[in-house]
């Protein structure tokens, strides 16, 4: 259970990229005294994104939301927060590390997302990215994901499963646990 003083929000951005715009963006969350507890940022295209979890006491909290709709006009981003309870350990579960590398081609996330989902597996960390192959220029894709395994499942047949699976959609897929 959260202690009553520590409340977390969660906070996504999303806006035109220029540089010095993740220092305006993060800018009141120091000044209010928030913490960032965990944080990504991206450039996709010529956008920018950040999707944060931030920490702090209650008042600090809902003056920082307060601060997001006019902080979000200022700097010409769109901002959405959420209120959250802190992420709990999920017990009885395994992480393991899936990295995956292919032609490009739509549907490889669905279908990477409808393998681990139908196996009742978690994906709790999700990156892709797309480049052209060196020599070649062929389009290429790859993916790393962190997945949650739970320990009724058994690792040798789910690794079986998933070789037989990227082998029928032409992957080349690595399935081990995850490294701390």
């Amino acid at each position: 259970m959260n202690s009553p003083a520590k409340q977390y929000l969660v906070i996504s951005a999303l806006g035109q990229d220029r540089p010095g715009i993740v220092k305006n963006l993060t800018q009141p969350i120091s000044d209010s005294s928030a913490n960032i507890l965990d944080s990504r940022m991206t450039i996709l295209g010529g956008e920018f994104a950040i999707l944060m979890m931030v920490e702090g006491s209650w008042d600090t909290i809902a003056k920082l939301e307060n601060q997001l709709p006019s902080l979000g006009d200022k700097l010409g981003l769109t901002i959405v927060s959420k209120r959250t309870d802190s992420q709990q350990p999920q017990t009885n579960a395994i992480p393991y590390q899936v990295n995956v590398v292919a032609l490009d081609h739509p549907g490889i996330v669905n279908h990477l997302a409808e393998f681990f989902s139908s196996r009742n597996i978690n994906i709790q960390d999700l990156y892709t990215d797309s480049y052209n192959a060196a020599h070649t220029g062929t389009p290429m894709f790859t993916a790393t994901l962190v997945v949650n395994i739970p320990g009724d499942i058994a690792i040798s047949r789910l690794r079986e499963e998933f070789f037989y699976f990227c082998d029928g959609l032409n992957l080349d897929g690595i399935l081990e646990p995850a490294k701390a």
